[in-house]
This record gives C-alpha cells, sequence and structure tokens, in this order.
C-alpha cells in the first residue's frame, strides 16, 4: 500500500494556507504548513521575477525538511507605478508593516494617478529535495481604488476592485474569490492536475536508502 503524500505548504501567512488548504481538500494528501515544524532559517527572497521567489522558497523548505513543498509568489502589479509593488508587494510598506501600512502607502503613491489597472499575479512551485520543480501561473486584472472597502481576504484585498463582480476583493466571500484570483486560479489548474503531480512527486522524491543490518561474524 502507498504511503500517504505529505506536502508543506512553505509558508505561515494564514490566510494563504486556508486557501490553499481549501482548495486542496478532497485529495488524498496531508497538508502541513511551516508552523507544524520547528523553526527552520528564514528564505530570503531576492529573485527578480515571481517566478524565482516561488522556486526559490519551495527548493529551500523541500531540502530542510526532506518533504515535497508547495510555496506561492504573489504579488500586485500596478501599471501607473511601473510595476510596484511587483515582487515587493509583502515588504512595500517595510519588514513587519500591516496589511492595512501597506494599502496606505500604495494609495499614497496612487494618489492623483488616472490610471487605476493593476493586477494580481501568482506562481506556485511544488519543489521535491533532490532540486526538480512544476510551475503554475495565473493572474487577475483589476483596479485600484481611492479608499479600502471590504473587510475579508488580506494583503491589498481591500483597494483592489474587481470589475466582474463590482466588488472588491476584500468584499467577497473566500470561496467567491477563490473563484476569480490570481491565486485561485493558478490552484484550480494544479488542482486538475493533481494525480499527476502526486505521480511526479512520488517518481522525483529521494529514495530511502536500505542497508543490510546483519553482523558479521
Amino acid at each position: 500500500m502507498t504511503d500517504p503524500l505529505t506536502l508543506v505548504i512553505a509558508s505561515t501567512n494564514s490566510g494563504k494556507i486556508v486557501e490553499i488548504k481549501g482548495l486542496l481538500t478532497d485529495y488524498p494528501i496531508s497538508i502541513k504548513s511551516l508552523d507544524d515544524f520547528g523553526p527552520i532559517p528564514p528564505v530570503v527572497e531576492d529573485g527578480e521575477t515571481f517566478d524565482e521567489n516561488a522556486y526559490k522558497k519551495a527548493s529551500f523548505v523541500s531540502r530542510v525538511l526532506g518533504l515535497p513543498a508547495l510555496a506561492d509568489d504573489s504579488g500586485l502589479v500596478v501599471e501607473a507605478l511601473d510595476g510596484a509593488p511587483g515582487v515587493y508587494s509583502a515588504r512595500y510598506a517595510g519588514e513587519n508593516a500591516s496589511d492595512a501600512q501597506r494599502c496606505a502607502k500604495l494609495l499614497a503613491a496612487m494618489k492623483g494617478k488616472t490610471n487605476r489597472r493593476a493586477a494580481f499575479n501568482c506562481v506556485i512551485s511544488i519543489a521535491v529535495p533532490t532540486g526538480p520543480a512544476l510551475t503554475y501561473e495565473a493572474g487577475c486584472e483589476g483596479l485600484i481604488l481611492e479608499t479600502p472597502v471590504g473587510e475579508n481576504g488580506f494583503g491589498y484585498d481591500p483597494i483592489f476592485y474587481y470589475p466582474p463582480l463590482k466588488k472588491t476583493f476584500a468584499e467577497l466571500t473566500r470561496q467567491q474569490k477563490s473563484r476569480v484570483s490570481h491565486r485561485g486560479k493558478a490552484l484550480r489548474e494544479l488542482k486538475d492536475e493533481f494525480d499527476k503531480v502526486a505521480i511526479w512527486i512520488r517518481q522525483h522524491m529521494p529514495r530511502p536508502e536500505k542497508f543490510n543490518c546483519h553482523e558479521e561474524n
């Protein structure tokens, strides 16, 4: 009988973890997060693209824990700010800034700008300890409001307006957001292929070495 597959979400972001667990809940897989393990060294997210950072996080956590790991790197790309905050979205207002502080800084940078177009981008990387990885990516286009609206979600959700639903991401339920968001789209691509992904993980995980334990005379 095949042992259950364990997948570590390489994050401590509670909102992100809930979203990912919710979308993969129907699969016979044990999903862990970094909170389920002892402290591990932080990953320096110094990549120039979402793809680089996602792979870096997934690969590092997989090698440290010896388990397959899933990491995503997501961010808000604002047209009028030449793509900022981009890969620096989580650190846009400083390393320890709150979501409200990040939103406030972005709104200040957007003051007086008529072009409010923006997009959330997401890249998901699934890595194994030996190095190989699978990549999934998706985006979601919207507009930056002038003031926050809504209490749900996290990050820049209160100021990201999604025209098809005429609401900000922070006004959507978790289920509604997952159907249209960048991360939701990327995770659905992963979910649709998860049987193949599970096979790929098993094929690329290191095989435990067997030792002869018989004592020599």
